[in-house]
């Protein structure tokens, strides 16, 4: 049973079972809102929005996955590959970051989940766009946010997880703000942690 994350709102890894979630995937779906009027077809651009996973360790950024880095130092931080245009977003993925929880360096407490469009284009011309938890093991959607209708922007902090005493807690975070790449959304995902 999935659930729809309202910014804020926190929910726990642990299984119903009392279990603990092993491996998640962070998904984002996209596509480009339709253009009306004659000159639609020749000024339509692609709109590549790209999913991010910054790890913190107290407070600090010590690793960072992304297109261009696609696999944490430790390994256990995956991006699964870039997607230039979108297209699914009607619930499949077109960009996903895999996390194995168990293999996460101790030190690491949060990672950061943001989404940018790195081609420019403002949350007002996406449309269907989301993000969501996903326990890899079993392909149960957890939790879903939607990004669609987040205005004049060009990116948002998504979600974190986060280290708890008893495993890890997701956290919808939903912030708009503006950059092309994750390095722009660090003041930012600062006030988040």
């Amino acid at each position: 049973m999935s659930v729809n994350l309202a910014k804020g709102q926190r929910i726990s890894l642990a299984k119903a079972d009392g279990g603990s979630l092993t491996v998640v995937r962070m998904g984002l779906g996209w596509q480009a809102a339709p253009r009306r009027g004659f000159l639609a077809k020749l000024t339509a651009r692609e709109i590549d929005l790209d999913a991010s996973a910054v790890l913190f360790a107290g407070g600090e950024p010590a690793d960072v996955v992304f297109f261009q880095h696609l696999r944490s130092e430790d390994g256990s931080v995956r991006h699964t590959g870039d997607n230039l245009t979108g297209g699914a977003g009607q619930g499949g993925d077109d960009e996903s970051i895999l996390v194995d929880l168990e293999r996460v360096s101790a030190h690491i407490d949060q990672i950061v989940f943001t989404v940018n469009s790195f081609t420019g284009q403002t949350f007002e011309q996406v449309q269907n766009a989301f993000c969501r938890l996903v326990d890899e093991t079993t392909g149960e959607e957890l939790a879903r946010h939607t990004l669609t209708g987040g205005g004049p922007v060009t990116a948002q902090i998504m979600a974190k997880v986060h280290r708890t005493a008893t495993g890890w807690d997701m956290q919808a975070i939903g912030v708009p703000a503006d950059g092309r790449t994750f390095q722009d959304l660090m003041p930012a995902i600062s006030a988040h942690l």
